[in-house]
């Protein structure tokens, strides 16, 4: 199940586990824009796609519904749908904090306790965050607070979650990507290519790779994983 499924990250993520034979489940809040990438996904039998804002808890439970009348199991959850936004501390407002509270932080906390119960009935099971290196690596010249924030309490959910329910073999980490090329930022993104010790911006690709390769290795759980180009620990400027 992936969220935010309807570009950048998250439909690579989509087509990364669809093209290593992986049943798939895609979720975004605009219906048209899902219809577009199920039919650019191949619309096959192993791919279904729901509509609905993950920050209402309904929608976390239908997903859980649909993957289990389509495909039989919950394996693999990826909570991506996410916002983005920088504005300066003081000028925040309760209404434009809630918005990335809402969204970011109850959107993964529901939809991660939609899927819980199934992966507890199987022993076994994982949940992949996407956080953000911001969290630990704070930028003066980009003010983002709430966004933050949200991402913060998703780094503490992931270890919390991990730690309640790894005796049931159910696994949690977060990924936390760097700079990178998607539909939320615009062509001047190269521009801040020195941002990553490696000098360029990453691929959305990069990202799935990762988020693969945690989902198939048994043995990762509780694990903050940067995927930022070096972002995390320097930068190239």
């Amino acid at each position: 199940m992936v969220t935010g499924a309807s570009s950048g990250i998250g439909l690579e993520v989509a087509r990364y586990f669809l093209d290593r034979g992986d049943h798939v489940v895609i979720n975004s809040q605009t219906e048209s824009k899902l219809k577009e990438v199920y039919k650019e996904l191949g619309a096959g039998e192993n791919l279904v796609f729901l509509a609905g804002n993950v920050a209402d808890k309904s929608t976390g439970e239908a997903l859980a519904k649909i993957a289990l009348e389509k495909f039989g199991s919950i394996d693999v959850l990826v909570n991506n749908a996410g916002i983005y936004d920088n504005k300066p501390f003081l000028e925040v407002t309760e209404e434009y904090l809630d918005q990335f509270l809402t969204t970011n932080l109850k959107g993964t906390f529901f939809t991660t306790q939609a899927v819980i119960p199934q992966m507890q009935k199987q022993k076994d099971g994982v949940v992949i965050n996407v956080g953000t290196p911001l969290v630990y690596h704070a930028i003066a010249q980009s003010p983002s607070t709430a966004p933050i924030s949200s991402k913060g309490a998703i780094h503490a959910l992931t270890l919390q979650l991990a730690a309640e329910f790894g005796k049931d073999n159910i696994r949690v980490n977060t990924v936390a990507p760097g700079l990178i090329r998607t539909p939320m930022h615009d062509e001047t993104i190269d521009n801040n290519a020195g941002m990553h010790l490696i000098n360029r911006i990453g691929e959305p690709e990069e990202i799935a790779q990762m988020i693969h390769a945690i989902a198939k290795n048994k043995l990762i759980s509780g694990a903050i994983i940067n995927v930022d180009g070096g972002m995390g620990a320097g930068h190239s400027l």
